[in-house]
Protein backbone atom coordinates (compact mmCIF):
# COMPACT_ATOMS: atom_id res chain seq x y z
CA UNK A 1 0.00 0.00 0.00
CA UNK A 2 1.46 3.37 -1.03
CA UNK A 3 2.28 5.84 1.73
CA UNK A 4 0.41 9.12 1.89
CA UNK A 5 2.30 12.38 1.33
CA UNK A 6 1.94 13.38 4.98
CA UNK A 7 3.48 10.07 6.09
CA UNK A 8 6.32 10.41 3.60
CA UNK A 9 7.00 13.96 4.77
CA UNK A 10 7.16 12.81 8.39
CA UNK A 11 9.51 9.97 7.42
CA UNK A 12 11.87 12.19 5.44
CA UNK A 13 12.05 14.88 8.11
CA UNK A 14 13.97 12.35 10.19
CA UNK A 15 17.52 11.21 9.41
CA UNK A 16 17.84 8.19 7.15
CA UNK A 17 19.27 4.76 7.98
CA UNK A 18 22.90 5.46 7.05
CA UNK A 19 25.69 6.40 9.41
CA UNK A 20 27.36 9.53 8.03
CA UNK A 21 31.01 10.45 7.52
CA UNK A 22 32.32 14.00 6.99
CA UNK A 23 35.29 14.74 4.77
CA UNK A 24 37.32 17.72 3.59
CA UNK A 25 37.40 18.52 -0.12
CA UNK A 26 40.58 20.57 0.46
CA UNK A 27 42.50 17.30 0.63
CA UNK A 28 42.01 17.05 -3.14
CA UNK A 29 42.63 20.73 -3.85
CA UNK A 30 39.16 22.25 -3.57
CA UNK A 31 38.06 24.00 -0.36
CA UNK A 32 34.80 22.57 0.93
CA UNK A 33 33.10 19.69 2.71
CA UNK A 34 31.65 16.35 1.71
CA UNK A 35 29.22 14.14 3.62
CA UNK A 36 28.85 10.48 2.69
CA UNK A 37 27.12 7.37 3.95
CA UNK A 38 29.64 5.16 5.76
CA UNK A 39 29.40 2.53 3.01
CA UNK A 40 27.91 2.06 -0.42
CA UNK A 41 28.77 1.56 -4.08
CA UNK A 42 27.20 3.34 -7.04
CA UNK A 43 25.72 6.06 -4.83
CA UNK A 44 24.00 9.22 -6.11
CA UNK A 45 25.73 12.53 -5.44
CA UNK A 46 24.70 16.18 -5.18
CA UNK A 47 26.90 19.29 -5.28
CA UNK A 48 25.47 22.16 -3.22
CA UNK A 49 26.12 25.87 -3.80
CA UNK A 50 26.20 28.13 -0.74
CA UNK A 51 24.43 31.47 -0.53
CA UNK A 52 26.03 34.92 -0.68
CA UNK A 53 28.71 35.22 2.06
CA UNK A 54 27.64 31.91 3.63
CA UNK A 55 30.11 29.18 4.66
CA UNK A 56 29.13 25.60 3.80
CA UNK A 57 28.89 24.81 7.53
CA UNK A 58 25.64 26.79 7.61
CA UNK A 59 24.11 23.87 5.69
CA UNK A 60 25.73 21.12 7.73
CA UNK A 61 22.49 19.44 8.81
CA UNK A 62 21.05 19.58 5.30
CA UNK A 63 24.13 17.92 3.81
CA UNK A 64 24.29 15.41 6.67
CA UNK A 65 20.59 14.62 6.15
CA UNK A 66 21.05 13.85 2.45
CA UNK A 67 23.99 11.57 3.27
CA UNK A 68 21.93 9.76 5.92
CA UNK A 69 19.51 8.85 3.14
CA UNK A 70 22.27 7.46 0.93
CA UNK A 71 23.20 10.55 -1.12
CA UNK A 72 26.77 11.86 -1.20
CA UNK A 73 26.47 15.62 -0.56
CA UNK A 74 29.38 18.00 -1.19
CA UNK A 75 29.68 21.78 -0.99
CA UNK A 76 32.62 23.83 -2.28
CA UNK A 77 33.68 26.75 -0.07
CA UNK A 78 34.78 29.01 -2.90
CA UNK A 79 33.52 32.45 -4.06
CA UNK A 80 32.60 33.52 -0.53
CA UNK A 81 33.57 37.20 -0.82
CA UNK A 82 31.21 40.14 -1.25
CA UNK A 83 31.67 40.13 -5.05
CA UNK A 84 31.60 36.46 -6.04
CA UNK A 85 31.75 35.13 -9.56
CA UNK A 86 28.60 33.10 -10.10
CA UNK A 87 30.10 31.60 -13.22
CA UNK A 88 33.16 30.37 -11.29
CA UNK A 89 31.00 28.97 -8.48
CA UNK A 90 29.02 27.10 -11.13
CA UNK A 91 32.28 25.69 -12.49
CA UNK A 92 33.32 24.68 -8.96
CA UNK A 93 30.04 22.82 -8.48
CA UNK A 94 30.78 20.76 -11.58
CA UNK A 95 34.37 20.24 -10.40
CA UNK A 96 33.01 19.04 -7.06
CA UNK A 97 31.03 16.34 -8.89
CA UNK A 98 34.18 15.40 -10.80
CA UNK A 99 35.98 14.97 -7.49
CA UNK A 100 33.37 12.81 -5.78
CA UNK A 101 33.02 10.55 -8.81
CA UNK A 102 36.77 9.99 -9.28
CA UNK A 103 38.31 10.14 -5.78
CA UNK A 104 38.01 7.34 -3.28
CA UNK A 105 35.63 8.41 -0.53
CA UNK A 106 35.81 6.94 2.95
CA UNK A 107 37.82 4.04 4.36
CA UNK A 108 35.59 1.38 2.80
CA UNK A 109 35.85 2.58 -0.79
CA UNK A 110 32.54 4.40 -1.20
CA UNK A 111 31.80 5.05 -4.86
CA UNK A 112 29.52 7.43 -6.77
CA UNK A 113 27.68 6.49 -9.94
CA UNK A 114 28.45 9.16 -12.59
CA UNK A 115 24.96 8.58 -14.00
CA UNK A 116 23.33 9.70 -10.71
CA UNK A 117 24.42 13.32 -10.29
CA UNK A 118 22.43 16.34 -9.14
CA UNK A 119 22.92 20.01 -8.32
CA UNK A 120 21.42 22.09 -5.54
CA UNK A 121 21.94 25.44 -3.89
CA UNK A 122 20.69 28.31 -1.77
CA UNK A 123 20.42 31.97 -2.76
CA UNK A 124 23.13 32.86 -5.32
CA UNK A 125 24.35 29.29 -4.91
CA UNK A 126 20.97 28.14 -6.20
CA UNK A 127 21.33 30.44 -9.19
CA UNK A 128 24.86 29.12 -9.73
CA UNK A 129 23.53 25.56 -9.63
CA UNK A 130 21.21 26.54 -12.50
CA UNK A 131 24.17 28.02 -14.41
CA UNK A 132 26.11 24.79 -13.84
CA UNK A 133 23.21 22.64 -15.06
CA UNK A 134 22.85 24.80 -18.17
CA UNK A 135 26.58 24.46 -18.88
CA UNK A 136 26.37 20.70 -18.40
CA UNK A 137 23.37 20.50 -20.74
CA UNK A 138 25.57 21.79 -23.56
CA UNK A 139 28.16 19.05 -23.08
CA UNK A 140 28.40 16.14 -25.49
CA UNK A 141 27.45 13.77 -22.69
CA UNK A 142 25.39 15.66 -20.06
CA UNK A 143 25.69 14.25 -16.54
CA UNK A 144 23.26 16.24 -14.40
CA UNK A 145 19.95 14.47 -13.77
CA UNK A 146 18.14 16.88 -11.41
CA UNK A 147 18.40 20.40 -9.94
CA UNK A 148 16.90 21.73 -6.68
CA UNK A 149 17.12 25.23 -5.20
CA UNK A 150 15.97 27.03 -2.06
CA UNK A 151 15.43 30.82 -2.14
CA UNK A 152 17.31 30.98 -5.44
CA UNK A 153 18.74 34.37 -6.40
CA UNK A 154 19.47 35.74 -9.84
CA UNK A 155 23.06 35.63 -11.02
CA UNK A 156 25.39 37.12 -13.61
CA UNK A 157 24.73 35.85 -16.23
CA UNK A 158 21.01 35.50 -15.33
CA UNK A 159 19.99 32.10 -14.01
CA UNK A 160 16.50 32.70 -15.44
CA UNK A 161 17.97 32.80 -18.96
CA UNK A 162 20.23 29.81 -18.35
CA UNK A 163 17.17 27.84 -17.22
CA UNK A 164 15.87 27.79 -20.80
CA UNK A 165 18.55 25.26 -21.70
CA UNK A 166 17.78 22.81 -18.88
CA UNK A 167 15.50 19.86 -19.54
CA UNK A 168 16.17 17.71 -16.45
CA UNK A 169 13.69 17.82 -13.53
CA UNK A 170 13.78 20.95 -11.38
CA UNK A 171 12.47 21.75 -7.89
CA UNK A 172 12.51 25.37 -6.71
CA UNK A 173 11.52 26.32 -3.18
CA UNK A 174 10.74 30.01 -2.66
CA UNK A 175 10.50 31.67 0.76
CA UNK A 176 7.29 33.64 1.18
CA UNK A 177 8.95 36.26 3.45
CA UNK A 178 12.09 36.60 1.31
CA UNK A 179 13.08 40.28 1.07
CA UNK A 180 16.48 39.52 -0.49
CA UNK A 181 15.44 37.35 -3.45
CA UNK A 182 11.62 37.35 -3.59
CA UNK A 183 10.10 34.67 -5.80
CA UNK A 184 9.07 37.19 -8.48
CA UNK A 185 12.18 37.84 -10.53
CA UNK A 186 14.11 34.99 -8.92
CA UNK A 187 12.76 31.46 -8.24
CA UNK A 188 9.57 32.19 -10.17
CA UNK A 189 11.46 33.53 -13.18
CA UNK A 190 13.76 30.52 -13.14
CA UNK A 191 10.91 28.01 -13.01
CA UNK A 192 8.88 29.94 -15.63
CA UNK A 193 11.76 29.65 -18.09
CA UNK A 194 12.71 26.04 -17.32
CA UNK A 195 13.41 24.24 -20.58
CA UNK A 196 11.91 20.92 -19.54
CA UNK A 197 8.33 20.21 -18.56
CA UNK A 198 9.20 18.55 -15.23
CA UNK A 199 9.59 21.58 -13.00
CA UNK A 200 7.94 22.60 -9.77
CA UNK A 201 7.84 25.83 -7.78
CA UNK A 202 6.75 25.70 -4.14
CA UNK A 203 6.35 28.51 -1.63
CA UNK A 204 7.52 27.78 1.91
CA UNK A 205 5.38 29.55 4.48
CA UNK A 206 6.93 31.62 7.29
CA UNK A 207 10.28 31.35 5.52
CA UNK A 208 12.83 34.15 5.04
CA UNK A 209 15.86 34.24 2.75
CA UNK A 210 18.14 32.81 5.45
CA UNK A 211 15.59 30.38 6.86
CA UNK A 212 17.41 27.32 5.52
CA UNK A 213 20.75 28.34 7.06
CA UNK A 214 21.89 27.01 10.43
CA UNK A 215 23.59 28.63 13.40
CA UNK A 216 24.74 32.23 13.65
CA UNK A 217 26.78 34.23 11.16
CA UNK A 218 27.75 37.89 10.93
CA UNK A 219 25.98 38.20 7.55
CA UNK A 220 22.67 38.27 9.41
CA UNK A 221 23.59 41.81 10.47
CA UNK A 222 23.40 43.02 6.87
CA UNK A 223 20.89 40.61 5.33
CA UNK A 224 17.24 40.07 6.20
CA UNK A 225 16.22 36.73 7.65
CA UNK A 226 17.39 34.15 10.17
CA UNK A 227 17.50 30.36 10.57
CA UNK A 228 14.08 28.73 10.89
CA UNK A 229 13.65 25.13 11.98
CA UNK A 230 10.46 24.54 9.99
CA UNK A 231 12.08 25.80 6.79
CA UNK A 232 15.10 23.59 7.38
CA UNK A 233 12.96 20.49 7.95
CA UNK A 234 10.81 21.05 4.86
CA UNK A 235 13.85 21.70 2.69
CA UNK A 236 15.58 18.53 3.92
CA UNK A 237 12.50 16.39 3.32
CA UNK A 238 11.63 17.80 -0.11
CA UNK A 239 15.23 17.78 -1.37
CA UNK A 240 15.63 14.19 -0.18
CA UNK A 241 12.40 13.06 -1.85
CA UNK A 242 13.34 14.89 -5.06
CA UNK A 243 16.84 13.49 -5.37
CA UNK A 244 15.93 9.94 -4.34
CA UNK A 245 13.18 9.99 -6.97
CA UNK A 246 15.21 11.42 -9.83
CA UNK A 247 18.67 10.03 -9.10
CA UNK A 248 17.88 6.52 -7.87
CA UNK A 249 14.72 5.72 -9.82
CA UNK A 250 12.56 4.93 -6.80
CA UNK A 251 8.90 5.96 -6.96
CA UNK A 252 8.29 5.59 -3.23
CA UNK A 253 8.53 9.32 -2.53
CA UNK A 254 6.87 10.60 -5.69
CA UNK A 255 3.46 11.10 -3.94
CA UNK A 256 5.12 13.70 -1.68
CA UNK A 257 6.50 15.57 -4.70
CA UNK A 258 3.07 15.61 -6.34
CA UNK A 259 1.09 16.89 -3.35
CA UNK A 260 0.62 20.15 -1.52
CA UNK A 261 1.87 19.86 2.04
CA UNK A 262 1.42 22.25 4.93
CA UNK A 263 3.64 25.32 4.50
CA UNK A 264 4.95 24.06 1.13
CA UNK A 265 2.25 24.72 -1.45
CA UNK A 266 2.81 24.05 -5.14
CA UNK A 267 2.65 27.29 -7.15
CA UNK A 268 3.65 25.96 -10.56
CA UNK A 269 4.13 22.48 -11.91
CA UNK A 270 4.80 20.75 -15.24
CA UNK A 271 4.52 23.88 -17.32
CA UNK A 272 7.20 24.03 -20.03
CA UNK A 273 8.77 27.31 -21.03
CA UNK A 274 7.44 28.82 -24.26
Amino acid sequence: MASKPKQLLAELKHPGPHEVLRGNLALVGLPGVVYTPRAGLGLPAVAFGHGWLQPPDRYRQLLHHLASWGIVAAAPATQRGPLPSHRLLAADLLTTLDVVTTVRLGPDGISVDPAKLGLAGHSAGGGSAVLAAAQDAQAEHPRIRAVATIAAAQTLPPASEAARGITVPGLHLAADEDLVAPAVGHAEAISDNWGGDDVQLRTLGKASHLGVTEGRHWSQLIMHGKPHRGTQQLTRALFTAFFLTHLTGTDKYRPLLEADVKRATIEREDEPAH
